[in-house]
């Protein structure tokens, strides 16, 4: 039995999210579909990040296991009966003890938001025309920098031993009316990010003070975080791996 790690971008706006469940259609379900097809047999596959419904990504990873070698043209026949809105960018050969979830050593995500009406953005970005002050956004992600439980992020029932995460970048970007976080992580809590955005956007509008910014992070309760920003303006941009890992590429 030999193990394949397959590498996949998709729109997350048609789907319930990215992991298989009993009600509603998700992403994952719809590639084991696509496999179980091809190879005629049924193949459930394991993800390395779930990302809620209407969430993007630019690219996540599953893995699964098949018994006999792969057929060379696999990526372009899944590709070919795959919804238009996800594309296998990838497959790459593993060993046996590889796992896409356990082995990625961080994920970088990305929140849009436009500030002018566009309708080309109404499901990659949110809408949101308020005057804000960037360095007080900015100072705001510098301040994430400062910190490692992130519990105020965390949405609640999240089985978790640790609120522990490492940040290894967190700012904002301008470009015209375009507003872009972007923060990468060895992990993320549930929601964490669009937890992270809606707060800060608090601060950038100066509904928050930095103070009370420190003081939500440090009351690790998530009453004191704003978590309404809309999932279509955020995607999962990288999953992370040892390089070697994905080394053999079909």
């Amino acid at each position: 039995m030999a193990r394949y790690f397959i590498e996949v971008a998709y729109m997350g706006g048609r789907y319930s999210g990215f992991q298989i469940q009993d009600n509603g259609s998700s992403v994952q379900g719809e590639l084991d579909h696509a496999l179980s097809t091809i190879l005629r047999v049924s193949v459930q596959t394991t993800g390395s990040s779930r990302t809620d419904s209407g969430v993007h990504a630019r690219q996540n990873f599953l893995h699964f296991d098949f018994e006999r070698e792969l057929h060379p043209q696999l990526q372009y026949k899944l590709n070919a009966i795959l919804p238009k809105d996800i594309v296998v960018n990838g497959i790459y050969a593993v060993s046996d003890e590889a796992h896409s979830r356990f082995d990625a050593t961080g994920r970088s995500y990305t929140y849009t938001i436009y500030t002018i009406k566009d309708p080309f953005l109404v499901d990659r970005g949110y809408f949101f025309p308020y005057k804000m002050d960037k360095e007080l956004l900015d100072e705001a992600a510098k301040i994430v920098m400062q910190y490692s439980d992130f519990e105020t992020f965390s949405k609640r029932n999240t089985q978790v031993r640790t609120y522990n995460c490492k940040i290894e970048h967190s700012y904002w970007e301008q470009e015209g009316e375009l507003l872009r976080y972007h923060v990468a992580a060895n992990r993320f809590l549930r929601g964490m990010v669009r937890g992270l955005v809606g707060t800060m956007l608090k601060v950038g509008r100066g509904k928050l003070s930095i103070d009370e910014f420190h003081a939500a992070i440090q009351s690790k309760d998530c009453k004191q975080a704003d978590f309404a920003v809309p999932p279509q303006g955020l995607s999962l941009m990288k999953v992370a791996y040892p390089p070697e890992l994905l080394s053999n590429k079909l």
